[in-house]
């Protein structure tokens, strides 16, 4: 069972699904993968809770990519899968486009 004091945010997204961020995951995705993201939980959090677009995977359909735009032409992506009416978070990064998938959502 996931210790509740590494619960770093928690939001509910325009799907109907809340995604849990740890700060053990964040840790590792800001120090290792993605290291471009660690000053942007805040616009990570945006994506999931009021995203400009959603758009489905086209290689797994219960992978949902929340995008919110950073600037002209890049967005913040944030990624994380529902299953069984829970979400979990899988990564996040900056994109330089938006990928092709079936669109869920946009402003």
């Amino acid at each position: 069972m996931a210790d509740p004091d590494d619960k770093l945010f928690e939001v509910e997204t325009p799907l109907g699904f809340s995604v849990r961020v740890t700060k053990a995951y964040w840790k590792i995705l800001t120090e290792q993968k993605h290291p471009i993201l660690k000053d942007m939980q805040g616009l990570v959090e945006a994506s999931l809770r009021d995203p400009d677009e959603i758009r489905r995977s086209r290689k797994d359909p219960a992978v949902y990519l929340f995008y919110r735009t950073l600037r002209s032409k890049r967005w913040v992506c944030a990624v994380a899968k529902s299953q069984d009416s829970k979400g979990f978070f899988i990564t996040a990064y900056v994109a330089g486009a938006i990928k092709q998938g079936e669109t869920l959502w946009s402003k």
